[in-house]
């Protein structure tokens, strides 16, 4: 029954982010909102912002027509037992969609004049805050509301900056945004979470809408009102998500589900920030030192790059599914495996750096 009620809603929201990815981009080449070639930048050609636009509103929509017919109780009759349990969730989902167009308004903002990186993590820090003053945040049996306080915002900055600096080549973030978001999907299907299942399923089918466009080469970029709205969804999502069970047999391990989903994403972030912190640049300051331009380095070409660390993240994703299912000993075989996996991407990167040295010396 359930899965009709994932599909309706993963092909409305995708539909609508046709729509809307394509409205958004003819709305900014009139107003010139465009991301301009330059060399920190791998795009050749002009390309039309505010796709991020498309992502938002297809999502927003989606929800709001789901909670409109569920007030009316224009559902099938199966789904009307789960109205208090709608009634119960539609607090937080107005949480998410508050929460998701101040970041994207900001976002806006930034895309068409550009704000300076502490404004951006202002904004990041307020909206985590919002969320958490509802409620939703980490605890992992945390001592005190402050441990959770700060484990919560550092959540929320890291989840939303991650997802920004993958925002560099045609597809990348969303591409990863779409298979770590379906890894959260099943995982909720595994828990019986059914409300945060459909509501990935709105997601999801912004996300396959908005690919549309994006995949390269790209037609449109989904700019930081789309990276931001992306990272605070996701960040939000696995918060509300339970991954553990509380039953007897039930490790601690399931705990690390949400780094091990996220890993590559991390991955991405901590070897920039290592590069440009090594040689004295700005941390903020976008440079082409990113994982996927170190591919495109190493010999691949961009849309290998990009295929690549989607591989990679299916591979790490999926031994988090396993997780809730094992025992300790099994557990952490998954988390080593993870470790090994980019531990072989760094030798991967190495290798071929210090071969192109070698050809360029030669």
């Amino acid at each position: 029954m359930w899965t009709k009620i994932y599909i309706l809603v993963f092909f409305t929201s995708g539909i609508l982010s046709l729509i809307f990815t394509k409205l958004a981009g003819v709305v900014a080449k009139k107003t010139g909102i465009i991301d301009m070639p330059s060399s920190r930048k791998v795009h050749k050609q002009p390309i039309p912002l505010l796709g991020g636009l498309g992502i938002y509103f297809s999502f927003a929509l989606t929800i709001l027509i789901g909670l409109f017919l569920a007030k009316l109780q224009l559902m099938p009759g199966y789904l009307l037992v789960h109205s208090p349990g709608i009634s119960h969730t539609s607090k937080k989902l107005a949480v998410i969609l508050t929460g998701g167009f101040l970041v994207v308004a900001f976002g806006l903002i930034d895309d068409i004049k550009g704000v300076k990186p502490f404004q951006k993590l202002i904004l990041q820090t307020i909206v985590a805050i919002i969320v958490f003053m509802e409620g939703m945040r980490i605890s992992l049996f945390l001592p005190t509301l402050f441990h959770s306080f700060v484990l919560t915002i550092g959540w929320f900055v890291l989840i939303m900056n991650s997802f920004n600096l993958m925002d560099n080549m045609d597809g990348l973030s969303t591409g990863v945004a779409f298979i770590t978001g379906s890894i959260l999907f099943i995982f909720a299907l595994q828990m019986n979470q059914l409300f945060i299942a459909t509501i990935l399923a709105a997601f999801l089918g912004s996300i396959v809408g908005f690919l549309k466009y994006n995949l390269p080469p790209a037609k449109i970029f989904m700019g930081e009102c789309g990276s931001s709205f992306i990272g605070f969804f996701l960040a939000t999502i696995s918060i509300l998500m339970t991954f553990y069970r509380y039953e007897k047999h039930q490790t601690f391990l399931p705990f690390f589900a949400p780094l091990i989903i996220f890993s590559i994403l991390f991955f991405d972030t901590t070897s920039v920030i290592w590069i440009r912190t090594k040689r004295k640049l700005p941390i903020f300051k976008a440079d082409k030192n990113h994982f996927s331009h170190r591919l495109v380095n190493i010999g691949m070409s961009q849309k290998q790059a990009v295929l690549f660390i989607y591989l990679l993240t299916i591979c790490t994703g999926i031994g988090s599914l396993l997780l809730s299912n094992l025992n300790t000993f099994g557990g952490i075989l998954v988390i080593i495996q993870v470790f090994i996996i980019i531990s072989l991407t760094g030798i991967l990167e190495f290798v071929g750096k210090k071969k192109e040295e070698r050809i360029k010396n030669s």
